[in-house]
């Protein structure tokens, strides 16, 4: 069955960092497109990146976080990653990957980002 899962998040103190993993099953990895997605209570959920299918040479940011979040992919680990620094309050929410394509979500971790 096609499915991904999350792992990494926790509780962070702003300033700190945080490295997200999503690992995929169930289908050819390497040539979709992903993207990393976070819904924060009371808000509407946000596209925070995106990486372009097998090398992932096209990488995209929402502007909240760009500079701070990278995006990357080890296809033979069938894994995309979200390595996040100098964390804000504002960062908090749910990460969740996605594969665009196959319309495919994982079940989402927590990040909050809190003194």
């Amino acid at each position: 069955q096609v499915q991904l899962v999350e792992s990494g998040g926790g509780l962070v103190q702003p300033g700190g960092s945080l490295s997200l993993s999503c690992v995929a099953s169930g289908f050819t990895f390497s040539i979709y497109d992903m993207r990393w997605y976070r819904q924060a209570p009371g808000k509407e959920r946000e596209l925070v990146a995106a990486i372009s299918r097998l090398g992932g040479s096209t990488r995209n940011y929402a502007d909240s976080v760009k500079g701070r979040f990278t995006i990357s992919r080890d296809n033979a680990k069938n894994t995309v990653y979200l390595q996040m620094t100098n964390l804000k309050a504002e960062d908090t929410a749910v990460y969740l990957c996605m594969c665009p394509t196959l319309q495919t979500w994982g079940q989402g971790t927590q990040v909050t980002v809190s003194s």
